[in-house]
């Protein structure tokens, strides 16, 4: 169990952020989202709705751009939220989707997972990963993403089959029906996306900082189809429901985050300028999102209530 008394779940989906409100290009703006529309005052999340506040509440549209010309990369974006320093700026530009050698020297020195543990708390990241991609990793023949590679830099490794099995940690996709289909794996636990959300919300009691990974979402929105984009939409907001289910309000914080547009404008296959969402659930949300405007702010954000036992 964690150690202060207060946690924070962030819950991560690459290449979200706030589109038009276009029900050809947009999934967001046809999706049934009752969680997600819930926590955001009956709003859609589209690039119009601003700063929502509601009761334990609040959504933030997030600048990913940080003041560096170009699209927003998954490379820099990562890790400017992980480490709470401008990675574009100091490298002169957006880079991605895998992090450069100098966003991995920023990344090394300045881990989030890295500095909590340094400073006596307990981090994670939750999303284990199949036995193939880890033994490239181990070989060096693939890189890691931002993500990925500020945990690896905790020293804590990534979970594995063995722990997905043992319900340590979850897949990418969330539930193992994406692993027992396409690798094979058929000895997993079967349960369903709200199941999922329970799960995660279970596992990050044993954190002062857990995170979750997805990344299907950036996928289809550089191929699509729109229709997969909205049923993703709607099984993660299944995954929330079920994190809310066992959450408890006053235990900590659930944080929503991207780091950039993609899956909101399927018009094309590039990333967006768009601003990106976040979500912060719990009693403290407000405490989190005072001031909250870049990527940049995460870190910090994740400070105040990790160190600050009010």
């Amino acid at each position: 169990m964690n150690r202060s008394g207060s946690h924070i779940l962030t819950l991560f989906l690459d290449g979200i952020g706030l589109g038009a409100d276009n029900p050809e290009i947009n999934p967001f703006a046809v999706a049934d989202l009752p969680t997600l529309h819930s926590l955001s005052s009956g709003k859609r999340w589209l690039a119009r709705t601003e700063l929502v506040a509601s009761h334990n509440a609040v959504l933030a549209p997030t600048d990913p751009c940080l003041g560096v010309a170009g699209r927003p990369q998954s490379g820099t974006g990562q890790a400017s939220l992980l480490t709470g320093l401008n990675v574009p700026k100091l490298i002169g530009k957006h880079y991605g989707p895998k992090p450069n050698l100098e966003t991995r020297q920023i990344i090394a020195r300045h881990s989030y997972f890295k500095s909590l543990l340094e400073r006596g708390k307990t981090a994670r990241l939750l999303t284990a990963y199949p036995p193939r991609l880890l033994q490239d990793f181990a070989r060096g023949k693939t890189l890691r993403s931002s993500i990925q590679q500020a945990a690896y830099e905790s020293g804590k490794g990534h979970f594995s089959v063995e722990d997905v099995v043992e319900e340590r940690a979850l897949t990418a996709e969330w539930t193992t029906v994406g692993w027992q289909r396409h690798l094979g794996i058929s000895r997993l636990p079967g349960y369903s996306p709200r199941q999922a959300g329970q799960l995660l919300a279970r596992l990050s009691r044993g954190y002062d900082f857990a995170f979750h990974s997805h990344w299907l979402t950036d996928r289809i929105g550089h191929r699509g189809p729109f229709a997969r984009g909205v049923r993703l939409l709607e099984t993660f907001d299944q995954v929330l429901a079920g994190v809310l289910d066992e959450w408890q309000c006053d235990e900590g914080l659930v944080v929503v985050i991207s780091d950039h547009g993609n899956m909101e404008d399927l018009s094309t296959r590039r990333h967006t300028l768009n601003k990106v969402p976040t979500l912060v659930v719990g009693e403290r949300a407000a405490d989190f999102a005072e001031g909250y405007e870049s990527l940049t702010d995460f870190v910090p954000a994740c400070d105040r209530i990790l160190f600050d036992s009010r």
